[in-house]
């Protein structure tokens, strides 16, 4: 199966690529590539079989300005829209999403058939989830895995927590108990396979470990492992005050998602819980 690559140079996506070899073809921005002027070169697509789509633009670079998240919801609803509507004859697309599509839950546990959430975030998840159905129309099997925290040394929120948790000043956000769906990087390289060949398997798919934790968990844990304190906090107030919209929806937000669907497919985690996720990334054994 040829399979094209949309935000190939990101975390995911050259991970991805790597663990596909030459079955990936990464397609990179550029004259055949422009979601921002809505160009697609149909013949990018000569030869492929499926589509991961995995780009847009990033969440967690700062503070959300107006224009900011003007480029956060066009960068992947008109990329995906583009994809969908030249992706008839392909066996599938895989067309990412994120848990943020179920907005801030408390401690309701939430799978697939939850209800869709409020606030930015889960507007922008199901618009981006509803340009990747168009496919659908054209008899293109299309998944959206709807992604937790990917957790990597190499990037992502872990590789962001990592020196200060190194130095002893981990710390918690609020009051720690808002839940924080996770799955380790190399459970989404093989989900990702997997959605690939599963010709029955469609629609959302939540991308996060059996066994969610919350913030001050996730903070313990990860102390653990590095053998270093953790018991500074930071007030949500303070939070709030610092990042805005980005704090309350991302690291203050509560999703305690679950991989119903993979679970009901006897999907096999290589790392379902924490500990040994961590363990894994860091080379602590």
């Amino acid at each position: 199966m040829r399979v094209l690559v949309t935000g190939a140079s990101g975390l995911v996506g050259s991970a991805l690529c790597a663990a596909l070899g030459q079955d990936a073809v990464p397609l990179h921005r550029g004259a055949s590539w422009d979601p921002a002027r809505g160009v697609l070169d149909p013949r990018v697509l000569d030869g492929i079989d499926a589509i991961v789509h995995l780009g847009g633009e990033s969440i967690a670079s700062g503070r959300w300005t107006p224009e900011v998240k003007r480029r956060i919801r066009e960068s992947r609803v008109r990329g995906t829209e583009l994809l969908a509507a030249a992706a008839g004859g392909l066996r599938v697309l895989v067309s990412a999403s994120a848990v943020g599509w179920y907005g801030d839950r408390g401690d309701e546990v939430l799978d697939e058939d939850s209800a869709p959430g409020r606030g930015f975030l889960a507007d922008v998840c199901r618009a981006w989830e509803a340009a990747a159905e168009r496919a659908a129309a054209a008899g293109v099997r299309v998944v959206t895995p709807r992604q937790g925290i990917v957790l990597s040394a190499a990037g992502g929120a872990l590789a962001q927590q990592l020196p200060a948790f190194r130095s002893g000043l981990g710390v918690r956000l609020g009051d720690g108990s808002q839940w924080w769906s996770w799955i380790a990087l190399d459970d989404v390289l093989a989900g990702f396979e997997w959605l690939l060949h599963d010709d029955d398997l469609a629609g959302p798919v939540n991308f996060t470990a059996p066994e969610p934790v919350t913030n001050l968990e996730f903070v313990k844990t990860l102390g653990q492992v590095l053998h270093r304190p953790a018991v500074l906090f930071a007030p949500e107030r303070v939070v709030k005050t610092m990042l805005g919209g980005m704090a309350r929806e991302m690291l203050l937000a509560s999703q305690r998602a679950v991989p119903m669907k993979l679970n009901l497919r006897g999907f096999p985690f290589a790392f379902p819980e924490l500990d040994q996720a961590l363990r894994n990334e860091l080379g602590r054994f």
